[in-house]
């Protein structure tokens, strides 16, 4: 879990992580979310949203943490979603939760 977390905290120092509801839906949107990350105490709204969302635009997404978790991951105030948006980072951030026993729902099907 650790590992997730102080990756997400690399990815945005390399300024590859859009963070907050509208900047990530916007690089969904965009075709540059390569991985989107949901915490699983967001509303069930947002959930579903992005669940719709990632699924229409094959990202893979994945429910992991806490607002607060994430937030504090990429150094801001809690954050309900965020999007990867660098290829590398979302595939080891991937493997990385999915050794944490998280499921990723990968919309490539």
């Amino acid at each position: 879990m650790k590992k997730v977390y102080a990756m997400l905290g690399m990815a945005m120092k390399a300024g590859k992580v859009a963070s907050g509801e509208f900047s990530t839906e916007k690089s969904v949107k965009s075709g540059q979310a390569q991985l989107v990350i949901v915490s699983e105490d967001a509303s069930d709204n947002t959930k579903k949203l992005f669940s719709n969302m990632c699924g229409f635009y094959k990202v893979p997404k994945c429910f992991f943490g806490t607002k607060e978790e994430l937030g504090h991951a990429i150094g801001k105030a809690i954050r309900a979603s965020l999007a990867i948006t660098d290829e590398q980072f979302a595939r080891a951030i991937s493997k990385k939760l999915e050794q944490a026993g998280k499921e990723i729902d990968s919309a490539a099907d």
